[in-house]
């Protein structure tokens, strides 16, 4: 199946952005990709399809509200930007969706939310309520509390969890790349991209494994983690370039390549 015929055929879509693609070239949050990823979301409604999102950002949002304290790595201050960047990365998510009428949901979580079944049940019951209502849930990992997800970055692995939670149609990662190169295109010319893969544990063998950025903590290592999650539970992932001009509805209707991870049959 083609990513196109996917999308169209998909109901449920979770769509996780990265600290990359959220934000500008002077670390602010971009307002306005963000209203041009509303009106995005609007048609995908407008077609009866219903949308999570899963957002990064909280820390470089923190950094650019308050820049005293960008260099400082102790993990109390890393802690308490996150704490301050959530409230303006919140706020802005809020205002460009409140300029359509639509309302928003917040939802932090941690690791620990999704390995006890008593937290998860009332994650399931919230978010299903909120998407049975309008409201977008916009989901952000509890960073203040955790400093593992600082470390390592597990926005992607949590926009897998929250996919299988609610048995999305498809996981969509906006990244800064268009998709899975067989090595990083950013070093090589001759990079080439993949742009199906049929078993993902087979991936890891032809990919070079690249760095993370300076703000966005995940790599290409927790895209496969992820495509990994979802794709065992029958759910396929796209990994797509979220800097490119209307992504989601160029991918829905083919004019954008991406790679697609699709479950083994």
């Amino acid at each position: 199946m083609s990513i196109s015929s996917l999308m169209k055929a998909s109901k449920k879509i979770v769509i996780k952005i990265g600290t990359n693609t959220l934000s500008d070239s002077e670390g602010h949050v971009d307002k306005d990709y963000l209203e041009k990823l509303v009106q995005q979301i609007i048609i995908l409604a407008k077609e009866g399809k219903q949308v999570v999102i899963v957002t990064s950002g909280a820390r470089i949002a923190g950094v650019a509200t308050l820049g005293k304290w960008k260099l400082k790595e102790d993990v109390h201050y890393k802690q308490a930007l996150c704490a301050i960047g959530q409230v303006e990365l919140m706020d802005a998510y809020r205002r460009v969706f409140n300029e359509h009428d639509i309302h928003i949901g917040q939802m932090l979580f941690t690791k620990e939310d999704f390995n006890d079944y008593s937290r998860t049940l009332n994650i399931r019951n919230t978010l299903f309520t909120l998407i049975d209502e309008g409201v977008i849930p916009i989901i952000n990992e509890n960073d203040t509390v955790s400093y593992e997800e600082i470390k390592i970055g597990d926005n992607d692995t949590l926009a897998a969890y929250t996919a299988n939670l609610w048995n999305a149609d498809v996981l969509i990662l906006l990244s800064d790349i268009d998709g899975i190169y067989n090595k990083n295109p950013k070093e090589y010319d001759d990079a080439v991209l993949i742009e199906e893969i049929s078993d993902v544990h087979e991936i890891d063998k032809i990919v070079k494994i690249g760095e993370a950025s300076s703000f966005g903590t995940g790599g290409i290592h927790t895209k496969i983690e992820a495509a990994k999650l979802v794709n065992e539970c029958g759910i396929p992932m796209i990994l797509a370039n979220g800097g490119k001009e209307n992504i989601i509805i160029n991918l829905l209707e083919g004019r954008e390549k991406a790679s697609l991870f699709s479950p083994k049959e």
